[in-house]
């Protein structure tokens, strides 16, 4: 790392802090030659491929804008979304790949949201799916209601034990 004062190759770092959710590290470093401190971020970068093929930085506020759109009406506060964002976020960087394709992103979003709010699901899935009649919003609502009916039978209320 350059100092960026006296442009010495050589720096140590004094402190290193999480930031944004473990997301990034605040590093303050001094310079071996110089003596002066500077502060340094590091991220990780994450690139959504877009179905055009342009590439464009993650943005977790594309994913609350879209996903508000859904929420229109419903019982779903902006700290929701921006919990769900979070999750979302937290699922791609998860796979370990610096480029992910939009439609993943999408994918991604599905099971947060339906968690969230089901009638919120069914209109981000409708576009997101691109539904195109009655029989496809029939299939996602009993796959709704399936799911919903596993949740609730007895041995699903069981905790569970993990092991890694």
């Amino acid at each position: 790392m350059h100092c960026p004062f006296c442009r010495h190759e050589d720096s140590r770092v004094v402190d290193s802090r999480s930031m944004d959710d473990g997301s990034a590290i605040r590093r303050r470093r001094q310079c071996q030659s110089c003596g002066k401190r500077f502060t340094t971020m590091e991220t990780t970068s994450l690139t959504v491929v877009k179905r055009s093929g342009v590439a464009e930085p993650f943005d977790r506020t594309k994913i609350i804008n879209g996903v508000r759109k859904a929420c229109q009406g419903r019982p779903v506060t902006g700290d929701d979304l921006a919990m769900l964002a979070q999750e979302v976020e937290e699922v791609i960087r998860a796979a370990g790949n610096a480029e992910v394709d939009a439609h993943e992103v999408g994918l991604a979003i599905l099971d947060p949201l339906r968690r969230l709010d089901q009638v919120a699901y069914l209109r981000f899935a409708s576009v997101y799916q691109d539904f195109e009649n009655l029989k496809d919003f029939e299939k996602a609502i009993e796959e709704l209601r399936t799911s919903d009916s596993k949740a609730t039978r007895p041995e699903a209320l069981q905790p569970r034990l993990f092991t890694r």
